[in-house]
This record gives structure tokens, sequence and C-alpha cells, in this order.
């Protein structure tokens, strides 16, 4: 059986990406502390090292092209911190967000990012559709990120008040990407799609498909 350094390491490098060995001892931290705090709060369904690895750490770090030189991201609905924190330990230098509905989940991400010593984040207890919450935070990311986040038309609403013109979001979706796809109206939400990237997670095999959208108008 393969260990969870392992299938970080060997994972990154099918996905296209070199991870630090600084980076990889953040990650062990995270699901070291994630499999605890799990024990006592709902924060994953996923219980194995294989499972938490590929479809949490792995499934984040394909979003890695499009953060490489952002400077304000956006994670809503993060949950236990997905794709935002794995994606905050490998570029340390973004401005980080990360909106959660559930209290007992932000007190699990303030935990992590205690532990790991993270800067320039920003944890926001809150739904996207708050108003308070989109006056505060309007026109305000350069990138927000959509990950398992309602169906697509859904998630993309939510996301919109929150982008800067010529910004982006990042929709994460599952094997039914390519057909929700057609299920938009681009043009009434004011996006235009860049890319869609279609790739296989490493070891579980599950397909993914990642929608790159820019925000053009208001």
């Amino acid at each position: 059986m393969q260990s969870i350094r392992d299938i970080l390491v060997r994972g990154s490098e099918q996905i296209g990406l070199t991870v630090s060995n600084h980076a990889v001892e953040s990650f062990l931290f995270y699901i070291t502390e994630l499999k605890k705090w799990n024990r006592k709060i709902n924060l994953t369904s996923l219980e194995d090292d294989l499972e938490i690895g590929a479809k949490h750490f792995l499934d984040s770090l394909t979003v890695a092209p499009y953060v490489h030189d952002t400077q304000h991201v956006l994670d809503i609905g993060t949950g236990a911190g997905f794709p935002g924190l794995p994606l905050k330990i490998i570029f340390p230098a973004m401005e980080l967000v990360l909106l959660e509905s559930s209290q007992k989940k932000v007190f699990f991400l303030r935990h992590i990012v205690r532990g790991l010593k993270l800067e320039g984040i920003e944890i926001v207890h809150g739904r996207a559709e708050d108003r308070a919450i989109k006056v505060r935070y309007a026109r305000s990311f350069d990138l927000v990120l959509a990950r398992a986040l309602a169906d697509l038309p859904t998630a993309l609403r939510l996301a919109l008040p929150y982008i800067k013109r010529g910004g982006c979001v990042v929709g994460m979706r599952g094997k039914r990407g390519e057909e929700e796809v057609r299920e938009v109206d681009w043009n009434a939400l004011g996006l235009r799609l860049i890319e869609m990237r279609k790739l296989t997670l490493p070891f579980v095999e599950e397909n993914r498909v990642l929608l790159l959208l820019e925000f053009t108008e208001i």
C-alpha cells in the first residue's frame, strides 16, 4: 500500500506540479488534523488516506495553473478548506479568503491556519448569498473558486458578485462537466468560457472537468 506521502508527491507530479518538502509536510499535518477532527465533527465523508489525498488534495491542486500569478482569491463554500488551503500552501504569497457557512468547519479552518502559521488568509463565516458579505467583498477578487458548489448555473451566479471585471471564476466539476457547459447562457451572465480542461485524478481514476471563465461585464 502506498503511503500518503507517496500519493501526494507522485500524484502531484502526474498532474504536472512539483511540490516542495515543506508543502508536503504541511499537507501531512493538515491530513492528520482533518482525520482527528473528523471523528468529532463531520468535515468529510472520506476516511482513508488514498481517497483524502487524491479526492481532496490532488483535486484541489489541479487548479494550480490558474492560481499561479493571481493575487486575490475567494474560495466559496470551502468546507474543510478545499481547494483554497492546499493552494495557499503551494502559493503562500496569494491573498486568500475562505467563505464557509458551517461554524464548526470555520473553527477547524482557523485551527489549520494557526497550526501552519499561514499569513494573508481570511476566514469568513457566512454564505455567498448573504447581503452583508456581498456588499463587503463586491468586485474584490481576481479569481473565485467554486468546487462542488451546487449546479453550475447556481454556482456561477453565487460567484459573480465577487469577481473583478476581467477576473475569472474556476468551476470544478465532475464527469457531467461537459454537459453542464451546454446548460449555461454565458452571455446572460457576462461570462466568457476561456478554457475547458478534462483530466483524471491520479490513483482513483475519477474524471474531472475544470472550467475557466472570464467576467467581461458589470
